[in-house]
């Protein structure tokens, strides 16, 4: 009787001892990898697909702006617009000086689909106006990251109806421009 009460409790501490190891060596896994952990974080709080923040410098840069109120004309925390915003991300955080204005921003572009899209590719707009007025950074799952003129720098969807029915073209920073005006 006592040794099956001894085999017994062995089997269940060797039994715990193993599932306790396993469970450890997992969360380990997990906390030593700070970039996955950013990534789910990110992907939570600006409502974008867990796989699709790859770019964590990216989302970094995006969550430290958000609620910046809109200036325009604005380039600092105080206020920004659209296209300051927008050249601020590549200057910080893919280390490429464009151009200050959305339509010359347009010009450094090869224009693309919203079906062609991928992260940190720009999304221009046309609003009450023949020539692109707005441009903001796709971030993913129809979700771009802009300075709004009415609720600052925010995370908006493509396929809401005001922008839906704005939207122009989607661009990607063409490789000629990326070396012209790369900073050294």
């Amino acid at each position: 009787m006592i040794k099956k009460f001894l085999f017994c409790s062995m089997v269940a501490i060797l039994t715990a001892t193993t599932v306790f190891s396993q469970s450890k060596s997992k969360e380990t896994t997990q906390l030593e990898d700070p970039d996955n952990l950013a990534s789910q974080y990110f992907s939570q709080v600006m409502g974008v697909a867990a796989d699709a923040t790859s770019n964590v410098k990216l989302y970094k840069f995006i969550y430290e702006w958000i609620g910046t109120p809109y200036r325009f004309g604005g380039n600092t925390k105080k206020g920004i617009d659209c296209s300051a915003f927008t050249k601020a991300i590549y200057d910080k955080v893919f280390n490429t000086t464009i151009l200050r204005n959305s339509r010359d921003i347009f010009s450094m572009v090869d224009p693309l689909s919203k079906e062609e899209l991928k992260q940190g590719d720009l999304v221009f707009f046309k609003f009450k106006s023949r020539s692109i007025s707005h441009v903001g950074i796709y971030l993913g799952d129809n979700r771009f990251a802009h300075a709004s003129s009415s609720r600052g720098v925010v995370i908006s969807n493509l396929n809401e109806p005001y922008y839906s029915r704005g939207f122009y073209k989607g661009g990607r920073i063409m490789e000629s421009f990326r070396k012209e005006f790369e900073i050294e």
